[in-house]
């Protein structure tokens, strides 16, 4: 009789897909690694949800860290428009998703598939929970160590980036107190529209989520950007960020299709 092997169940979320059709494939030749791709922040959640309910939850998702983010003029990325007031659900970007499931689905490990270092992302995908910030150039190998590591309770880094991250998670810290004293002037009801906004989801999203008015939404999305003294929802966010405010669990509908991105 053979001698059973543990599975490791693996989620691939990256919009390019044929990095992740062949990052995918790469992984399945492993014996104990099953893999499935999703190509964008929606659709992983979706995954999750639907494996969730069958009973045969991911351990691991490996994240671009340029998931739900726009190529500007000059070589320069923002993130893709999230949650604005006057606006819909819209993308979900890749430091989202992972507090997103951070909150929701605490088993699984997150490891952030990166093309280049960056000290202030990486520390901002740590303090989301991210377990990891791997290049996306590094050898099938090493991806394997890192997802093996994070399921030990590891955090992983590339050597290089660890001065930069420390420099930057210290300075998160000094910014902190004064962002906490900012959400504590919230009411609860604004409270939870933020935490909604931090998850990605716009005021037509929120209205159905709070069973509130789209218009009832707006005047709180509102007021949360003028007692944090902000003029947009990406900003309340980053700041909602710096005082711990986590987001609103994300749940949806599910399509899966094996290896392909849903």
């Amino acid at each position: 009789m053979g001698v059973s092997v543990a599975r490791i169940r693996v989620l691939v979320v990256d919009d390019h897909r044929i990095f992740a059709e062949s990052l995918a494939a790469a992984l399945a030749a492993e014996p104990d690694v099953d893999v499935s791709a999703a190509g964008s922040g929606p659709a992983a959640l979706r995954c999750l949800e639907r494996a969730t309910a069958e009973g045969r939850r991911y351990d691991v998702m490996l994240v671009d860290a340029e998931l739900g983010v726009l190529a500007t003029g000059g070589g320069r990325t923002v993130p893709a428009p999230r949650g604005a007031p006057d606006g819909g659900s819209g993308p979900v970007d890749g430091i989202s998703l992972v507090a997103g499931v951070r909150s929701g689905q605490p088993h699984i490990r997150t490891v952030v598939l990166a093309e280049k270092d960056d000290p202030c992302r990486a520390a901002t995908a740590l303090q989301a929970g991210a377990s990891g910030w791997v290049a996306k150039d590094c050898s099938l190998q090493r991806l394997l160590t890192v997802i093996r590591g994070v399921l030990r309770d590891e955090t992983h880094l590339p050597a290089a980036l660890l001065t930069g991250v420390l420099r930057e998670l210290t300075a998160a810290r000094k910014h902190r107190t004064e962002s906490e004293q900012l959400v504590e002037s919230l009411t609860p009801r604004e409270r939870e529209v933020l935490r909604c906004m931090v998850a990605g989801l716009g005021r037509k999203a929120v209205a159905e989520r709070l069973y509130l008015s789209p218009h009832t939404v707006r005047t709180h999305m509102q007021n949360v950007l003028g007692k944090l003294g902000v003029h947009s929802t990406l900003a309340a966010v980053a700041l909602a960020r710096r005082a711990g405010v986590g987001p609103a669990a994300l749940t949806g509908d599910v399509v899966e299709r094996g290896g392909q991105p849903a």
